[in-house]
């Protein structure tokens, strides 16, 4: 099984429950954020949002560094 990436560096041994999909480490539910992504369907000019985000996971560094403050 998958270990937490953050988790083995701080010299735990803690199975995986999700991947970071900007950078790919594993990751435990302490160490991961979810984050829901619009999602649309349709072509132009009948696009229609879909009323719940599909879910994704960062780890805790990715999301600092790549999420703006309007989207938490």
């Amino acid at each position: 099984m998958m270990k937490c990436y953050d988790c083995v560096e701080a010299g735990k041994d803690v199975e995986a429950t999700a991947v970071c999909i900007v950078c790919g480490k594993g990751l435990c539910m302490d160490h991961s954020k979810e984050v829901k992504l619009q999602v649309s369907v349709g072509k132009p000019p009948e696009v229609k949002r879909l009323h719940k985000g599909l879910p994704h996971f960062m780890c805790n560094y990715c999301f600092d560094n790549t999420m703006e403050d309007s989207f938490d």
